[in-house]
């Protein structure tokens, strides 16, 4: 499969902005530069091969389903073409269509049928996200421009539809990866991400590869900085790889935002509404969503501009119980809001300007006090009416992305990107005394990680070198990352203002020593300083006084790779890869509890260097497809959280770590069903007492469950469509250093989905766990203590109303 491209990322931008965009952009309704015709040369051979080589000649981005052109041949090609005119001579008779979504973005998908114009669009697009290793994603994901990736990982790309469909069962983005995506951690459906991870590492989120993370003090929010309507596709590197810099150890979650329509003239709008309950109906549990998008495209211009704003109720556990609050920040009882623009300039022939712009907010409304459970007795923590003093905790992104990209420059294609992103995460109020006091003398206090980026990215790419199957990619990154945690009520700096600066290049090379296999590889120099001035802990840790300092970080980060296409159906392919984080610094930092430390003597602060290992297979012959992979992923000097009773908190520990594991996803079509399986399987382990010996399990909040996912989707009729989905996490024991310490007991849920379409309209019902399954969540078990110990969510009923025009 192939798939296409987007660029951008966000800032602060009014409503009365987005309004005076509109109104300019309306006027120029025309057509976009046209881009010029090339030469081509591809011989007659099987279609999907034909694609991929036009893909990857011309830097175009190209969205089709494997089995839609499984089996079929194309003719040979010789001549100047425009990308467009090239597709439609390959495509001529085969019975597919050809949709242009943006300038350069093609979509191949069967011709539908006129006695089902009115299908829906899951019927369409398939069901089950694509998880091809050799699927093509956008520059932004790659830094490629034609959309392979640099290494032959395992890749995920969740669709619109895709997307859509899981919305239809609630709005958070880490519910939607993880119930597409078995190697991702059962997601907290709370405002904080701590604890989801991939692979038993971090996860580096991108919007429109703008990084969201905030490494230099995880405060586990990035997964909350854009609302789904917003969102055109999530794409999924799994495993480490240093293609964007710092923090993708585990892998890279990049989400590619909406795009103004691809024809000339055309208008767009998509309005939905939904609403929620719990099932049967609980006190104050409803919640209700609308989102709004508009977009036209002119000669020059084009615009998208959306609004979404959501309000959700408590909920409630399969018992009828209301669900504990959480001092971190929750998505229930919380209002939320965004507003989105992305406007477009093709300057002259080949070269365009792009400017988007997003500001996200989610607020917790504070209605409900949290009531102890008891983990030794199974007891979950509760809600009950009342109010905590000072602010509700809340996330507040806003981000500025430009985007320059000239398709011929200096013999290749040249990609540019600026950006800003605030981001403000506060959390929720507590009797946490900063000078220490307990009991009744306890003051209460709240903490705010405040933080913000600038950076740069450079990319210049060349395609058949010397007339030959090797292509070039130059990258120059820059970043200037600043952070700091502060004490709302007191003032006080719980984390000193911390200074990340880096300056990376990167080379990656593709080549294609014969039409059946491709080999690639690659360099990135990463190096970084981090600056950090005197400060004081606070007077809980003993006021201790710490001298500043510049420590700098330096690695070589390769990768490389071979995909090995054996026939049509069948390929294999093997990687090497190298990922690159800190510590969370901000944690190493605010707890130093001896005089005399200086920041430039804390090992602490060295970098994590995590090495993912990777072989797999993929199969698909236009009915049955599959693919599976083996992984290894180890770190030298790792960074696992630990709980540490001093201070109540979990810590970073800088021990040895090595995880291994293994995935699969099969799918099977039968008409008009369509049956799916996925596993992931992970064990991982880490040296507990810096004796050389990896002698104890990672911590539940390092590492995922072992899951089996499943689903079965089935055409009823031209409108009416539905997906019944269940996932299944399995028991599982923690030791350390062969002792028991923590134990999860596994549960399984099942999803269904209805969607019927009418014309312009559609209607979608949504059942998240159909049977009312009882169970405390993943996270709750494996990290135990009474404050967070929650259930997972009962059965919820959600009924959406879409209309696209």
């Amino acid at each position: 499969m192939t798939r296409p491209v987007s660029p951008a990322a966000l800032r602060r931008l009014a409503p009365s902005l987005l309004a005076a965009c509109l109104c300019a952009a309306l006027p120029t309704a025309a057509q976009a530069a046209a881009p010029a015709p090339m030469e081509l040369h591809l011989p007659a051979g099987p279609l999907q091969a034909s694609l991929n080589t036009l893909a990857r000649q011309s830097g175009i981005q190209l969205l089709f389903a494997a089995d839609s052109v499984s089996g079929r041949t194309a003719p040979a090609l010789d001549g100047r073409y425009t990308p467009r005119d090239a597709l439609q001579r390959l495509l001529a008779g085969q019975g597919l269509a050809l949709q242009e979504r943006s300038p350069g973005v093609f979509v191949v998908s069967a011709a539908a049928a006129p006695a089902k114009a009115n299908a829906p669009a899951r019927a369409a697009a398939g069901a089950a996200p694509t998880s091809l290793a050799r699927v093509t994603v956008s520059a932004s994901t790659a830094r490629m421009p034609q959309g392979e990736t640099a290494m032959p990982n395992t890749i995920t790309v969740l669709t619109r539809e895709d997307i859509a469909q899981q919305l239809a069962l609630g709005s958070d983005v880490s519910r939607v990866l993880s119930s597409q995506i078995p190697a991702f951690a059962p997601a907290r459906e709370k405002m904080s991400n701590y604890g989801e991870t991939m692979r038993g590492r971090g996860i580096l989120y991108m919007v429109d590869g703008v990084p969201q993370s905030t490494p230099l003090r995880d405060g586990s929010r990035d997964s909350h900085t854009i609302d789904p309507a917003m969102i055109e596709r999530i794409e999924v590197i799994h495993g480490a790889n240093a293609l964007q810099g710092i923090g993708g150890t585990g892998g890279i979650v990049n989400i590619i935002t909406r795009s103004a329509p691809s024809e000339p003239g055309a208008f767009l709008l998509d309005t939905n509404i939904s609403y929620s309950s719990a099932l049967p109906s609980r006190r104050d549990d409803s919640g209700q969503r609308g989102s709004a998008l508009v977009g036209v495209r002119g000669e020059q211009f084009d615009l998208v501009a959306g609004l979404a704003h959501e309000k959700q109720g408590l909920f409630h556990d399969g018992e009828g119980r209301s669900i504990g609050t959480n001092a971190q920040g929750e998505l229930m009882d919380s209002t939320s809001s965004n507003v989105f623009a992305k406007l477009g300039w093709n300057i002259t022939e080949g070269h365009r300007l792009q400017l988007m712009a997003n500001r996200y907010e989610l607020r917790g409304l504070d209605n409900y006090l949290a009531v102890n459970g008891d983990y030794r007795t199974g007891r979950p923590t509760i809600s009950v009416r009342g109010d905590t003093p000072l602010e509700p905790p809340m996330n507040r992104s806003r981000s500025l992305t430009l985007d320059y990209s000239a398709a011929d420059l200096l013999g290749g294609r040249f990609q540019a990107q600026a950006f800003a992103v605030d981001f403000e995460g506060r959390y929720g109020a507590s009797q946490w005394d900063p000078w220490g006091n307990t009991g009744a003398n306890a003051a209460w206090d709240q903490t705010q990680n405040e933080s913000d980026k600038r950076g740069f990215k450079l990319t210049q790419s060349w395609t058949r070198i010397a007339d030959t199957t090797l292509d070039v990619t130059l990258g120059l990154d820059g970043l200037r990352d600043r952070t700091h945690q502060v004490l709302l009520a007191s003032g006080m700096n719980w984390v000193p203002q911390t200074t990340y600066q880096s300056l990376s290049p990167l080379l990656q090379l593709h080549w294609w020593p014969t039409d059946h296999l491709m080999l690639s590889g690659g360099l990135r120099y990463e190096k970084g300083e981090l600056e950090v001035g005197d400060y004081t802990t606070l007077p809980r840790y003993g006021a201790r006084r710490v001298a500043g300092g510049k420590p700098t970080m330096s690695e070589t980060l390769p990768n490389f790779g071979a995909v090995w296409y054996i026939n049509d159906r069948l390929n294999a392919y093997a990687s090497y890869s190298e990922g690159y984080t800190v510590a969370d610094v901000g944690r190493v930092l605010r707890a130093i509890n001896r005089d005399g430390q200086r920041v430039d003597s804390l090992i602490d602060l060295s970098p994590v260097v995590s090495d993912n290992r990777e072989i797999g297979l993929e199969y698909d012959d236009g009915r049955f497809s599959g693919d599976v992979a083996y992984y290894t992923s180890e770190s030298k000097l790792g960074s696992v959280l630990v709980y540490d009773p001093g201070i109540d908190a979990y810590a970073v520990q800088r021990q040895a770590t090595r995880v291994e594991g293994f995935e699969t996803n099969l799918r099977l079509r039968l008409g008009d069903s369509r049956l799916g399986l996925g596993y992931a399987r992970a064990n991982g382990r880490y040296d507990a007492n810096l004796d050389g010996r990896l002698d104890s399990d990672l911590a539940g909040v390092n590492i995922a469950p072992n899951r089996l996912t499943a689903f079965w989707e089935q055409n009823w009729t031209p409108q009416l469509s539905t997906r019944l989905q269940a996932s299944r996490a399995f028991d599982r024991d923690f030791d350390l250093q062969g002792a028991r310490v923590a134990e999860f007991k596994g549960y399984t849920t099942v999803d269904l989905v209805a969607h019927y379409a009418l014309d312009k309209h559609s209607f979608t019902l949504g059942v998240q766990n159909l049977a009312n399954r009882q169970y405390i969540s993943y996270y709750s078990q494996t990290t135990p203590s009474n404050p967070s110990y929650f259930s997972g969510r009962g059965r919820v009923l959600t009924l959406g109303w879409q209309y696209r025009y």
